[in-house]
């Protein structure tokens, strides 16, 4: 088992910035992808930005240019720097891991004030 727990969120104005942070622990052998996906209101929750299998990165276009994820491989941890925010990025934010199958955070809520 992976538990995944993400800090970091809150609220902040249209330009601002926030920096997400996901620690992983437990039985951890090799975790293949990591990385952060948002649920806005009444919408589905998609992908932000990733570390894939290879170790390469793959961001949604709406964060592209905008949102940086890094990783601390000795902590097992992500970063998610967002900046310039938009009122749209609102939502929560979870933290995604896969080792043999997928772990979830429980989310940490972005609020974006226009």
């Amino acid at each position: 088992q992976v538990q995944l727990v993400e800090s970091g969120g809150g609220l902040v104005q249209a330009g601002g910035s926030l920096r997400l942070s996901c620690a992983a622990s437990g039985t951890i052998f090799r975790i293949n992808a990591m990385g952060w996906y948002r649920q806005a209101p009444g919408k589905q929750r998609e992908l932000v930005a990733t570390f894939t299998s290879g170790g390469t990165t793959n961001y949604a276009e709406s964060v592209k240019d905008r949102f940086s994820i890094s990783r601390d491989n000795a902590k097992n941890t992500v970063y998610l720097q967002m900046n310039s925010l938009k009122a749209e990025d609102t939502g929560v934010y979870y933290c995604h891991a896969y080792q043999w199958t997928d772990y979830w955070g429980k989310g940490t809520l972005v609020t974006v004030s226009s």
